[in-house]
């Protein structure tokens, strides 16, 4: 960019600046969050909403009084870990009690307020704008807490109704998931957050498949979900209405995957969005819904026939278009032929207020004409206009769907955005795939028609059928011959690499490949001696994502996902799997072992490791997060004893509460370090180190300010460091430009929401304390924020 480019750009930012400042009237703006004006009228949107009647009477006004609010930031607290219960209570006693009777420009603050029908208090919602919160130094150490706890996981930000379909779902430990249109991955977190609902059990049965058809918005979805630290989540990158079938090895004979679970949040017109997204109040119109109709049943539809027989599938969108959703809906319960029932969750999330599903409306064109009956329609509109976007005529069939059972959230019935949720059951195959999938020969059949029909063409849906024709067989037969040598032995060899450039064409980056360790690979026993693993450490689900030269990382993934794994990767483009377990550290070959623990998979190892374990008191624990290297001199004699004895390299630090000190910390924490032969050091990362310092009761504002200040001066050694280290880190460079990139480009909405768009302000900071130490090897972790913003997700 130019001299004069960036001239003319720093006059339009003063200039919109002034405008900001000026437009909500004085201290009012701060509070509305320092926007300019914006002309928050539809007519055609009013005059649609209105005629369909989706507001019950005398609610108009209110409706529309919210619709022009902004809308409350939200917050979740990761209900998995055991912290979670820690961070509330730190929420509450210190933070929440700091903002009591607290005034900021002559007006007080409002409390946050936790959200009534979310389980356990883990969600809540604040009116707070970011420029009030840095307008008050109690309310800045809030925000300081907000966005360090959401790099760490431990918090999300998060919409209210965007909670509402992991919710209904109910989700169990040992359920296979998929999650159709992922990105940017908040609805995900909560998935696997419900997977590990039993933190003593480190590898679910169950697993999440994360999917999302932008390449780009995989690596926020891979961002979002690596927060989390489980071993239990894929992300891919396929069309979601056009998913492949998966396999899987089930005692020997090869099986389709269906899932128990399904989240189906589809791309949606976004006009419940309006109070968070306010270029809709400008850009809506009908049209939208009707270019999205089309793609949102072949969405549904691609979900239901991979759902498992009494599976539970969510559709969902942020719209209030009944042509996005009860149409879609009973387009699907139609053509199931009774494989498909609505769920009656009226008694699930007491406190949620709801209404009910409608069974009547019509379709307008964005010119305002209307249409009751697809009869009706002109044949040069029948290309716009669908039969599937009417209601059902016949009402005994209608009667029968149940459509009543769909959930609408309207904005001013709980200061939320609009919102849809459906919750399908399957009873029964669906009856265009009656027939078994040709991998599933060797199961029982299902009685049925053999042939595979093809979806009626007025419904607006293509049917995916998952028995190939035989003219596709003949077609393929001597390619799939030629190729199934090379699969098997790729196989054999554990190596899941991209899928060929001829059943798939690759957008955006190539990936690694996922290589699993060999049961004899030298490389483990050292490993498995130094750390003392125990037998039943699951060594087979250990990988790299390299083929040659040194192995730098070692990940993990569940038994499951391994499964899952080998047996697809021809079909499916995987994006990222696995947590990291281990990384080489060259320094420590001379112990005995040339690999070092890994903060992200501590957790997941620690059941299974037997020796270098070293128990340490709360004070200890806070030398070890507070000093880089600190002496052992410094640590109590206990822990003194215990080191003496012990042989350098890397380490597991463990802190266990004492019940009868109930002002301490009660729940326990694992840490990665490092003994040297006069020191003790943990490799934790920053955030999660203030984290555990904060639910100490250690006052960190002061100290996280003074290491922003100094951070300049140490980002040329970091970056000489970094530049020395052939770290494999996979998709994190990856990460690293694309979520840079995105953020960029969606900054200005971000900045709705405090968490979210103060996120940018810690963005590539440095991970590890252990980047000044030559007992480790260097590493940046990317940090960016969930960008959920998109006017067309929910």
């Amino acid at each position: 960019m130019g001299r004069r480019a960036r001239d003319r750009r720093r006059q339009q930012q003063q200039q919109q600046r002034q405008e900001r400042g000026g437009g909500g009237g004085g201290d009012q703006a701060g509070w509305a969050g320092g926007y300019p004006e914006i002309v928050k009228e539809n007519e055609l949107f009013e005059r649609y909403y209105r005629e369909l009647g989706i507001v019950p009477a005398g609610e108009w006004g209110d409706f529309m009084a919210a619709l022009r609010e902004p809308l409350p930031a939200t917050l979740r607290i990761t209900g998995y870990r055991s912290h979670a219960k820690e961070i509330l209570h730190c929420l509450k006693e210190k933070y929440f009690k700091e903002l009591q009777d607290l005034e900021v420009d002559g007006q007080k603050v409002e409390m946050p307020q936790s959200l009534s029908w979310y389980p356990e208090e883990l969600a809540w919602h604040t009116n707070l704008s970011r420029k009030i919160l840095r307008k008050s130094p109690q309310l800045e150490k809030f925000h300081q807490f907000l966005v360090s706890e959401t790099e760490c996981g431990n918090i999300s930000r998060q919409e209210a109704v965007s909670m509402i379909p992991p919710l209904l779902l109910n989700v169990n430990p040992h359920h296979k998931i998929l999650d159709m249109c992922a990105a940017p991955g908040s609805k995900t977190a909560q998935l696997i957050e419900m997977l590990h609902a039993d933190m003593n059990v480190p590898f679910p049965q169950g697993f999440v498949i994360a999917n999302d058809v932008d390449n780009k918005r995989c690596y926020l979805l891979v961002h979002q979900a690596k927060r989390l630290n489980s071993p239990c989540i894929m992300v891919v990158n396929h069309d979601a209405s056009s998913i492949p079938n998966l396999q899987i090895d089930v005692d020997g004979r090869k099986e389709v995957l269906f899932y128990d679970r399904i989240l189906c949040d589809v791309p949606c017109s976004g006009d419940g969005t309006m109070r968070k997204n306010i270029d809709v109040w400008k850009k809506w119109t009908t049209q939208n819904s009707l270019q999205l109709h089309g793609l949102q049943l072949r969405i549904a539809t691609r979900g239901v026939e991979q759902l498992a027989e009494g599976g539970r599938m969510v559709y969902s969108t942020c719209s209030l278009n009944p042509i996005e959703n009860e149409a879609v809906i009973a387009s699907l319960l139609e053509k199931s032929q009774g494989a498909l029932e609505l769920a009656d969750v009226s008694s699930e999330l007491p406190g949620l207020k709801r209404m009910p599903g409608i069974t009547k409306w019509k379709v307008m064109l964005k010119d305002g004409q209307w249409f009751e009956e697809w009869k009706d329609v002109p044949s040069n509109r029948q290309t716009q206009i669908r039969p599937t976007m009417f209601p059902i005529k016949d009402e005994e069939k209608l009667k029968a769907m149940n459509l009543e059972r769909c959930l609408r959230i309207l904005p001013h019935h709980q200061n939320t955005g609009g919102f849809f949720v459906a919750v399908l059951i399957k009873k029964s195959p669906m009856p265009w795939n009656k027939r078994q999938p040709k991998v599933h020969q060797k199961l029982p059949q299902r009685t049925g028609e053999t042939e595979v029909t093809a979806a009626n063409s007025d419904n607006g849906s293509e049917c995916i059928t998952e028995e190939p024709t035989l003219a596709e067989n003949e077609e393929s037969k001597k390619a799939q011959e030629l190729q199934n040598s090379d699969i098997e032995q790729s196989k054999k060899e554990g190596v899941c690499g991209p899928p060929p450039s001829k059943k798939m064409k690759l957008f955006g980056f190539k990936e690694d490949p996922f290589v699993f360790l060999p049961e004899d690979d030298p490389l483990f026993l050292p490993i498995q001696k130094f750390y003392a693993l125990d037998p039943s450490f699951p060594k087979m689900n250990l990988l790299t994502r390299t083929q040659e030269g040194k192995k730098r990382q070692l990940y993990m993934v569940s038994k499951e996902l391994r499964n899952v794994l080998l047996n697809n990767s021809e079909k499916m483009k995987v994006i990222n799997t696995g947590i990291k377990v281990w990384s080489r550290n060259s320094d420590g070959e001379q112990f005995g072992c040339a690999f070092r623990l890994a903060q992200e998979g501590i957790y997941t190892l620690y059941p299974f490791i037997h020796a270098r374990i070293i128990n340490v008191c709360i004070e200890d624990v806070k030398i070890l997060l507070t000093q880089e290297n600190p002496f052992l001199s410094k640590f109590s004699s206990e822990t003194q004893k215990k080191v003496k004895d012990m042989a350098m390299g890397s380490i597991v630090l463990k802190y266990d509460p004492d019940p009868e000190k109930p002002d301490d910390l009660q729940c326990p924490i694992v840490l990665c370090g490092w003994q040297g032969k006069t020191s003790l050091r943990a490799f934790v990362p920053k955030n999660e180190r203030l984290h555990y310092l904060r639910m100490m009761g250690v006052e960190v504002f002061k100290a996280k300010r003074k290491e922003e200040e100094s951070e300049s001066k140490t980002e040329e050694e970091v970056q000489h460091r970094l530049a020395e280290t052939e770290e494999g880190m996979d998709v994190e460079d990856k990460e690293h430009d694309l979520v840079t990139k995105m953020e960029a480009e969606i900054g200005e909405e971000s900045s709705h929401s405090p968490v979210e768009s103060s996120a940018m302000e810690v963005e590539n900071k440095i991970e590890d304390l252990d980047q000044s130490s030559k007992n480790a090897n260097s590493h940046v972790s990317q940090e960016s924020k969930d960008t959920d913003t998109s006017n067309v997700k929910g």
